[in-house]
């Protein structure tokens, strides 16, 4: 399970690349013999070689050859997957805007986005829509992507649906205009205490700082003057929103990061005099794979000694990228810089051994006890840093928290909140609330927060569906586990991630880390 969680982090960093870099590099590639000797292999092989061969597949294995030798961060993004993975950076799409299953051939609604076009057209959860345009959606032959085409579309086209409701006897119809949807990168907004405030990023896309800052506004309208800010497996992302996060806890002209190229050029980034909690408490909550843009924005508190740093040493990404394009609709995302922290350190962990070896660091962690206890965390004495303040930090990898707390020991219990943070009981839930469509439509976030929801019976129930799929787990040991999961995903599926991560988190080792702070302020 360690290296299948590693394997996760790391594809999570590769997505969560610093991307704050425009492609400029048109005019830098003169002629030269580098450049023409392998134009001139591929052109053989297009009209000499004996055989028929897909140069296209020989130009992408070359490529990402070339950057796998060069650091674990330099990604090829091929054609056929750039749209895909610059849709899910840019914070939005245009859509109909609901989330929904492919259930039995059938698209079934799992809630419509709040305020977004399926809502205010009338379409609710447990709807199926079986016609988009006249083109019938139940049936084999439509594929996730041509059915992702039906159903997007250019801003404020409308596509007319035909919806099956239960209850109803004929079929529904719906005039719904596309409209922006937003990709959300804050998952949670809400107060812990009736002074702190809790906001937890998933990714720096976009979209991050508006959102972040939405979030913040509606906190302090609650109460708020102090922040937890979790960034807990958050893989990085767009430099510029994490600078941008940072400048809001930091009085003007504390710097925040500064950038290194191979030139030597240094580009330094400071804060201004916008910030909504400067001046005040702030906990920053990370783990080993909170990464990159994550990791600039607690090494940028912590050198300038603002707030607490809660939880383990976080990933240790600091290699900066460039997206340029390749001119057939693919592009390289290539290192051009290292960032580093206000004191000077870098926290990019060593890659000298290999990709291999750099992307299953975790399992180092998990076997050497860096996970359950400080005291095992490697730090390399020759890059010691001071803050102003006097304490002291380290870079080669990383960002050390102030204050640690271990991972669970329990691997079985471990393992399952991972699977279940996964999704595994989604269409259950889903099933669950199909039963009674009708209530559940109806109850109000603050009912349901008031009624237990998962009896004993329907936990049975869903302990009956795992061992139909052989769920090689003592699930009897972690009944509560499994019931706060059950019910989590069932207030996401009525109200959205936030009500999930509310309930989640009522007992969660760092936040109650926090709490004992907050009580007992050293």
């Amino acid at each position: 399970m360690p290296l299948i969680i590693g394997a996760a982090c790391a594809i999570g960093v590769l997505i969560g690349s610093s991307l704050d870099f425009s492609d400029n590099s048109e005019g830098l590639f003169a002629k030269n013999a580098k450049k023409e000797k392998l134009n001139r292999l591929i052109d053989y092989i297009d009209y000499e070689y004996v055989d028929e061969v897909n140069t296209d597949s020989i130009v992408d294995i070359t490529v990402n050859k070339i950057l796998e030798d060069l650091d674990p961060h330099s990604t090829y993004i091929p054609k056929k997957k750039y749209d895909a993975v610059a849709e899910n950076m840019k914070g939005d799409f245009v859509g109909i805007g609901v989330s929904f299953y492919t259930l039995n051939d059938t698209i079934a609604v799992i809630r419509a986005i709040a305020d977004g076009p399926s809502e205010k057209a009338g379409i609710k959860a447990g709807d199926r829509i079986l016609y988009a345009d006249g083109i019938e959606l139940a049936q084999n032959t439509i594929g996730t992507d041509s059915l992702s085409s039906l159903l997007k579309g250019e801003i404020n086209t409308i596509v007319n649906l035909k919806v099956q409701r239960k209850g109803e006897e004929k079929l529904l119809n719906f005039k719904v205009k596309r409209g922006k949807i937003p990709i959300k990168s804050v998952d949670a907004a809400y107060m812990l205490t009736n002074k702190l405030g809790y906001v937890k990023v998933n990714r720096f896309a976009e979209t991050t700082y508006e959102e972040f800052e939405t979030a913040i506004e509606n906190l302090i309208k609650q109460g708020a003057t102090e922040l937890a800010l979790d960034l807990r497996d958050n893989g990085g992302g767009y430099l510029d929103q994490a600078v941008k996060i940072a400048d809001e806890f930091l009085s003007k002209k504390k710097l925040i990061v500064f950038t290194k190229n191979k030139s030597g050029e240094i580009n330094k980034t400071f804060a201004t005099d916008k910030g909504k909690f400067e001046n005040t408490k702030v906990y920053v909550l990370i783990n080993e794979n909170s990464a990159s843009a994550s990791e600039v924005v607690a090494g940028a508190l912590q050198d300038n000694d603002i707030g607490i740093i809660v939880g383990r040493r976080s990933y240790g990404k600091g290699l900066v990228q460039r997206e340029m394009n390749l001119g057939d609709g693919s592009a390289v995302r290539l290192t051009v810089a290292r960032y580093y922290t206000p004191t000077g350190r870098s926290i990019q962990k060593p890659y000298a051994s290999g990709n291999k070896e750099y992307f299953n660091e975790y399992h180092n962690r998990y076997t050497n006890g860096e996970l359950q206890t400080k005291d095992s965390i490697h730090v390399n004495d020759s890059l010691r840093y001071e803050t102003p303040e006097g304490k002291i930090v380290y870079g080669g990898g990383g960002i050390i928290p102030d204050v640690f707390v271990p991972k669970n020991t329990d691997f079985e219990k471990e393992s399952l909140t991972y699977m279940l943070r996964g999704g595994v009981m989604d269409r259950f839930i889903f099933n669950i609330l199909e039963k009674n469509r009708s209530y559940y439509n109806q109850i109000s976030q603050q009912e349901f927060e008031e009624e237990e929801m998962i009896s004993e019976e329907i936990l049975e129930e869903y302990i009956a569906y795992l061992n139909e799929f052989n769920f090689d787990f003592k699930t009897t040991n972690y009944r509560y586990l499994l019931k706060k999961y059950l019910r989590a995903t069932m207030a996401e599926q009525l109200f959205g991630t936030n009500a999930f991560e509310k309930i989640i988190n009522q007992d969660d080792a760092m936040i109650e880390k926090i709490l004992e702070l907050e009580k007992n302020p050293s």
